[in-house]
């Protein structure tokens, strides 16, 4: 592996985790969305250096071509959310949820630290045709996505329905629940003026 190759792969490891502990910390839900764009960008990158281009082509377009706008769109729909009046400490929620993370996390570290699996050889393609059955090509990716992958892939697919459908009716509860006050006034307002 060349030196180039290697500090490819750092330099898209480095922005994934940095994007990825960005986008669930910011309170900013827009700012959110965008580090989940640079995070799927440099999971893009992480799988050109694995010699998967169709992967990453398909990470491109339908994560941040397609979920991330979603995201974007949804977020806009339901409009800016007022910041929650907090104390200077923070909460005990918040104490015990960053504990159970780091908890967990250093479990799932020292578990892996002990592991080395055999590295395996990737197919690779002489002709670099698109049908090649190397990793990450298409042919590859199909017999994994609809040989073994077929269940999970519709029940993701349900699941962002469901998420889409969930957010726009929070996003009517809320217009509607601000149209009351509203209707209230203009119908005191009718009633002053007769």
């Amino acid at each position: 592996m060349s030196i180039a190759a290697i500090s490819f792969f750092f330099v898209c490891g480095a922005v994934a985790i940095a994007s990825a502990l960005i986008t669930v910390t910011q309170n900013n839900p827009i700012r959110a969305a965008f580090s989940l764009l640079a995070h799927i960008i440099a999971l893009a990158g992480l799988f050109i250096g694995l010699q998967g281009h169709f992967l990453a082509v398909i990470q491109l377009i339908i994560y941040a071509g397609v979920v991330v706008v979603l995201f974007i769109f949804t977020i806009m729909y339901i409009g800016p959310v007022p910041k929650p009046e907090s104390a200077g400490r923070p909460s005990f929620a918040k104490l015990f949820s960053i504990a159970g993370m780091v908890v967990v996390t250093g479990a799932v570290t020292y578990a892996a630290l002990g592991y080395s699996p055999a590295l395996k050889g990737l197919n690779t393609c002489p002709e670099a045709v698109a049908e090649c059955g190397q990793f990450g090509g298409v042919e590859a990716f199909s017999a994994a996505l609809f040989r073994g992958g077929v269940v999970p892939f519709e029940l993701i697919s349900i699941l962002l329905t469901v998420a889409v459908v969930g957010a726009i009716m929070v996003a009517r509860g809320r217009l509607i629940y601000r149209e009351k006050p509203r209707r209230k006034k203009q119908e005191l307002s009718i009633e002053n003026n007769r």
